[in-house]
């Protein structure tokens, strides 16, 4: 409730700044209209889908009996509370960044305190909500199953919760694919043909994509966002509860401490988060250096509060072996901090690999490309090693277990459950720099199409260079959790197939499950097993060939879905580029000011591919698990996830800098370096960004999310798993 108290305080403290001149505020008007005409939409076509996939559950629960009967119930909600945190924020970026570009009429410190307290409104509400939703949901299961034994109970309430995750993943991927193909169908048409084949500047009136453009920063980079750090948040709560309860059920005392310690670290970090949003302030005059410190120094302090509050916590708790997990939520923290600073030195406008970029602009945009692609490929080392001695040094601490021997393996699985809840306890404070961005960014947008002085465009250029960063940043953050994850989720998914096999036992009156032709065993006896035990029955290892096809079939969907995104960016953008040029040659004047472009339809046509061409991916996520357990099973499932996990994680990093990187050595360009606006290497930068436009904003940030919702899907249809598999 305090998180939801100060997002408040922060909104209406935002909407009392003045907005501007009547100029400004019509700009602001047209934007904010467009953002929600958009939103509304895209809710409609999801609202669709979400009633289709659920009367499927429900068939499933009610008629077959072979689903939880509560999973319809947490799947709805789930898509609907991630869909609000989106909305939430987006109505607040749209209402701020007119104020943002008027308070940089005044100094740049001015706009950075409302940029980034509005991006902190949906921080604060995203983790505000999360904690109240699945408690309210574990409230209700745990009256519904009041007669069953504890342990059991617990196991039963979390894995059945994980359902609400699914629907919070399928809803973000909507709001993530959409608002990425819609903002970057924008972008592309205004930088090709505005900057570059009419020489005008970026963000000008002139420009009948620019309006467009604008709006698209708030559906993609705003609500596409808070849905996804939304379905991040509660999916890594929610995974570490469903392992905590697995973990300990032997113990029920310390099994219900093992579930409640995720979420009461998560509203510990949101306390402290407040703080750190307080923290981020610079003086008059700040130059770009001092603006990242003053963001870094409000994430630091909130993680080494966090860091220490939460050994006080554990310990007052009582939770088995507090040290080694106070040491997973360290880790979690310490890798989070990691991939920020990977993110911030390959795609921040003044580090090497950015001025790299922008200086292979002089030999003309395919150096550009190249380059770009290369400082990706390399950036993607740093996070992956982190993430790797991450989860070593999370399984080891948590589980006691050094040598990797699986007998304490559940306890080392929420280790990384917990190590991800760590990562993301700063999360109130890392949404709030990540929606910053944005909201910079259209309030430069609003400064260049009122005409306000040039020192005002200076300013909101500053703190929009910012925001490139901090939304790579972001980005890296919300991938590198998805991996803690989506590990995480792994193990949860073996949870559900012993609940499964138990219910499929007491429908049929089984006693035996037949796993396959030549092996069958005692369902007492897989209900209760160890995660190896049960790898072991289901043979789940690299030498089975349903794994192995798995393993292919996984790593083939996170560059299926990267080409399908992508392609979806570029057939949109075609019809935008053909839409602007049009105006150009049809409306006279637009270029010389004396006619004003038709921006309604420019916004129309990116409405319309976004929300096209954002289904076939979306539904491809929650087939393929399904399609994978019901001709391979178990084994091609865990293979599907794993491969989908590796190659998804790599590429979506390398999708992110590449992008993050092309997009500020333009800046860099602009600020007057390497020839400066106007010239061939900014025209050649200019491409180069525009090609990393769907990498950064549309096929990269999705990936993250696919992995986990892949994960999610599979988890909720295990029983179908138990239930049918043709090989």
């Amino acid at each position: 409730m305090l998180a939801l108290v100060f997002a408040g305080v922060f909104f209406y403290r935002m909407k009392a700044q003045d907005e501007g001149n009547e100029v400004m505020r019509m700009i602001a008007k047209h934007v904010r209209s467009g953002a929600m005409a958009y939103l509304r939409q895209q809710y409609k076509i999801v609202a669709i889908f979400f009633v289709l996939i659920t009367v499927v559950f429900a068939f499933l629960a009610y008629c077959l009996h072979i689903q939880n009967p509560w999973v319809p119930f947490a799947f709805i909600s789930g898509g609907f509370f991630s869909g609000l945190a989106g909305y939430i924020g987006m109505k607040t970026a749209t209402y701020a960044s007119g104020r943002v570009a008027n308070a940089c009429r005044h100094s740049l410190d001015a706009g950075l305190q409302i940029a980034f307290r509005s991006g902190a409104v949906l921080g604060l509400t995203v983790v505000g909500r999360a904690r109240p939703d699945i408690g309210a949901g574990y409230w209700i299961l745990d009256w519904f199953y009041e007669d069953m034994e504890l342990s059991t109970r617990l196991v039963v309430i979390t894995t059945t919760m994980l359902t609400f995750g699914m629907g919070a993943s399928l809803q973000a991927l909507f709001a993530r694919v959409g608002g990425g193909i819609f903002t970057k169908a924008a972008d592309v048409g205004a930088d090709l043909v505005g900057k570059v084949e009419a020489g005008i500047p970026e963000d000008d009136p002139r420009n009948p994509a620019t309006i467009a453009d604008n709006v698209g920063d708030n559906v993609g980079d705003v609500a596409g966002m808070g849905a996804d750090l939304y379905e991040s948040y509660c999916g890594s709560i929610l995974a570490s509860a469903a392992l905590g309860a697995a973990a300990y059920i032997a113990v029920p005392d310390m099994a219900i401490k093992a579930v409640l310690t995720p979420m009461l670290i998560a509203a510990l970090g949101t306390i402290l988060s407040l703080l750190g949003v307080y923290a981020v302030r610079v003086k008059r005059g700040a130059s770009q250096t001092e603006l990242m410190a003053a963001l870094n120094r409000g994430i630091n302090l909130s993680s080494f509060l966090i860091a220490i509050a939460s050994a006080f916590l554990l310990q007052l708790i009582g939770l088995d072996n507090w040290a080694g997990i106070w040491g997973a939520i360290v880790t979690g923290l310490a890798v989070g901090i990691i991939i920020g600073k990977s993110t911030e030195h390959y795609t921040s406008h003044d580090s090497y690999p950015c001025r790299k970029i922008a200086h292979s602009a002089k030999t003309g945009p395919a150096t550009v490309i190249i380059s770009g692609i290369g400082i990706g490929m390399i950036s993607t080392c740093i996070p992956v090693i982190t993430i790797v001695v991450g989860t070593v040094l999370a399984y080891g601490m948590a589980s006691g277990d050094w040598h990797f021997t699986g007998a304490e393996m559940s306890k080392g699985l929420y280790g990384i459950g917990i190590a991800a809840v760590g990562m993301l306890s700063t999360l109130g404070l890392t949404l709030a720099t990540d929606a910053y961005g944005p909201i910079s960014d259209n309030a430069g947008g609003n400064a260049e199409m009122s005409k306000l002085d040039p020192e005002v465009r200076r300013r909101t250029d500053a703190l929009d260079a910012l925001g490139n960063t901090t939304a790579a940043t972001g980005k890296g953050f919300a991938i590198g959790s998805a991996a803690l994850t989506a590990l995480a989720l792994l193990a949860s998914y073996i949870e559900e197939l012993k609940i499964s096999i138990l219910h499929w036992s007491e429908a049929t009156g089984n006693t035996m499950y037949k796993i396959n032709d030549a092996v069958s065993v005692e369902v007492s006896k897989i209900t209760t097993c160890t995660l190896s035990e049960f790898m072991g029955y289901f043979q789940v290892t690299l030498m089975n060939p349903k794994v192995l096809m798995g393993l292919f079939v996984g790593a083939m969907m996170s560059f299926l879905f990267c080409g399908l995104t992508m392609n979806a960016v570029g057939r949109a953008a075609e019809k935008m580029v053909k839409e602007v040029r049009r105006q150009f040659k049809e409306i006279k004047g637009i270029l010389t000011g004396e006619a004003e472009p038709d921006y309604v339809r420019c916004v129309e046509i990116s409405t319309a591919g976004a929300q096209h061409e954002m289904i076939w991916p979306s539904v491809l996520a929650v087939i393929t698990p399904i399609c994978m357990g019901l001709v391979f099973g178990v084994p091609g499932v865990f293979g599907l996830l794993a491969g989908g996990l590796a190659s998804g994680f790599v590429l979506a990093v390398f999708m992110a800098n590449s992008g993050g990187a092309w997009d500020n050595a333009k800046k860099y360009i602009e600020q007057g370096h390497v020839g400066g606006k106007g010239s061939e290497s900014h025209k050649a930068a200019v491409i180069g960004d525009t090609v990393g436009d769907p990498f950064k904003d549309t096929s990269g940030p999705s990936l993250n999310i696919l992995i986990k919702l892949m994960s999610m899907v599979a988890i909720v249809t295990a029983g179908v798993n138990i239930a049918v598999t043709l090989f």
